[in-house]
């Protein structure tokens, strides 16, 4: 039985919604916000390309590989509880990582801000559906799914501002002043709600997705490096497929699996799930190699190189909350996120023709298509995932709704960071310098500017060529999952089984 503490009337509501908004700000625009910082972070730390995909992508794996457990304990222990615990987490995290000086204490850092925003994330849609009345649900949680949404371009913009005057140290010292304030506003405001019957947590299962995860990422980010058929790469995914293997296996037998993969014989969620999380695969990274791209390849400062992505924002939100619904309405599901994949899959296939001397329309053609093509397949792929979820654990459902998402982020960076690197590498010449300046030019863009003009040049040239390899890929990558998307929703399938909850009715009515 779920034991809720009464709230004293609309007041507390609407105290309630601000504090649980800003918490979920504060960790989802971290998800994007470090990109912008990414030059400095190299120049400052002299770190490699390799450790700077690590540096982006340790909090992104930690937030996925955890978010299920963290759902799980705010249902048990309370999200109150779960919020508060996870926000100090977060900033200690960031007054940490503020002090870094080296690379690996930074990607360590960013490692623990994912542990707390594992449990940030799903307390606070939980909250809300716990929290407010049925009349009052849908626009709540119309606002939590709309901040979840804003939050990323929110992140970047607010640290390409904070950078053209401070170091990169100044976004953790942002991440430090939101979560202090959403603590505070937490601990004042926010009622504890909790699930005091919930099973047992399911820690087993967390941690052989974790290992799995992490081996599996850690393989890729160091293919460029290693070499992507060395012994040690193979034997890394190898290992990840058989771990994640287990994890299935493992849940097939408990009796309260924290992810049931018994979900994906239902064949709208599995489509659903496989088209969030390879978009947001594709976003992040392409999010990733752009802020490079336009930094250290086109000379732009952090708020002008984040103010260029405004376009696909600005196509993705009529398109996600307009032109989706009534679309899907109209025709259904199918057509409608098909036609978002391809589109995604157009505009990236335009941006893999960014070069040293390309103009910002060419860019704009691929950013509008981008952003338009997510907004329509993101609303009714939502959609099919939340008809399917299960109904015990509010706060593990809510979780399911982010899953998909940041581990297809967690993979993108890592995947497309990898393709990036490792055609920046074999399209560098450097020949002509001596060992050491060679291989320092080779680690990274940013740290080929100490080798001199013509050599920054010659890697300008060269990391557009990783561009073109990494986002071309993309592009098919999105092509195919356009194909299989089609296939699985035009396939027979059962109804789910599960009643929905009020959480997963209000999420639905949300997204349309």
């Amino acid at each position: 039985m779920a034991t809720t503490e009464p709230a004293t009337g609309g007041q507390v509501h609407r105290a309630v919604l601000p504090a649980v908004m800003l918490a979920l700000a504060t960790v989802v625009s971290a998800v994007a916000s470090l990109n912008t910082a990414i030059p400095s972070i190299a120049r400052d730390t002299r770190a490699t390309q390799t450790q700077l995909a690590w540096i982006i992508d340790a909090y992104a794996l930690v937030f996925a590989a955890l978010l299920l457990l963290g759902g799980a304990i705010g249902d048990r222990y309370g999200r109150r509880r779960a919020l508060a615990a996870g926000l100090v987490v977060f900033g200690a995290g960031s007054v940490a990582a503020m002090l870094a000086s080296d690379p690996e204490w930074l990607i360590a850092m960013r490692g623990v801000l994912g542990v707390g925003a594992a449990l940030v994330m799903p307390a606070t849609l939980s909250t809300i559906t716990s929290t407010f009345p049925p009349q009052q649900r849908t626009r709540a949680v119309g606002a939590w799914a709309g901040v979840a949404g804003a939050s990323a371009i929110f992140g970047l913009l607010v640290s390409g501002s904070l950078l053209e005057q401070w170091s990169w140290r100044s976004v953790f010292l942002l991440n430090i002043v939101l979560a202090v304030i959403a603590l505070v506003a937490t601990l004042a405001v926010v009622p504890e709600s909790a699930e005091p019957d919930a099973p047992r947590l399911d820690v087993t299962g967390a941690l052989i997705t974790v290992v799995g995860l992490g081996a599996g990422v850690y393989s890729i980010i160091e293919a460029p490096t290693e070499g992507w058929a060395s012994a040690r790469t193979l034997i890394g995914l190898a290992a990840a497929v058989v771990v994640l293997a287990g994890f299935v296996g493992w849940e097939m037998t408990r009796r309260n699996p924290l992810l049931d993969p018994r979900l994906f014989r239902h064949r709208a969620f599995s489509a659903g799930t496989l088209s969030i999380t390879v978009q947001f695969f594709a976003f992040f990274g392409f999010v990733f190699i752009v802020l490079q791209y336009l930094q250290l390849v086109k000379g732009h400062g952090p708020l002008l190189a984040a103010t260029c992505l405004l376009p696909m924002a600005a196509a993705m939100m009529p398109s996600a909350r307009g032109i989706a619904p009534r679309a899907a309405a109209k025709v259904g599901p199918r057509r409608v996120i098909v036609a978002g994949l391809i589109l995604v899959s157009v505009g990236l296939l335009v941006l893999s023709l960014l070069d040293t001397g390309t103009s910002y329309w060419v860019m704009l053609g691929g950013l509008i298509p981008l952003g338009a093509g997510m907004g329509l397949a993101m609303t009714p792929a939502t959609a099919s995932i939340t008809d399917a979820l299960p109904p015990e654990k509010q706060g593990v459902g809510s979780a399911m709704n982010d899953l998909a998402r940041e581990l297809g982020g967690a993979l993108g960076i890592a995947v497309l960071g990898s393709l990036l690197q490792s055609g920046y590498r074999s399209n560098l010449d450097t020949s002509a310098l001596p060992g050491p300046a060679a291989e320092q030019a080779r680690t990274s863009l940013a740290m080929a500017a100490h080798a001199g003009p013509q050599v920054m040049r010659q890697a300008q040239a060269a990391f557009a060529d990783g561009l073109h390899t990494a986002l071309l890929s993309a592009a098919i990558v999105l092509a195919v999952t356009a194909v299989v998307v089609g296939a699985l929703y035009r396939r027979p399938d059962q109804a789910p089984a599960a009643v929905h909850t009020g959480q997963e009715a209000a999420a639905k009515e949300a997204a349309n």
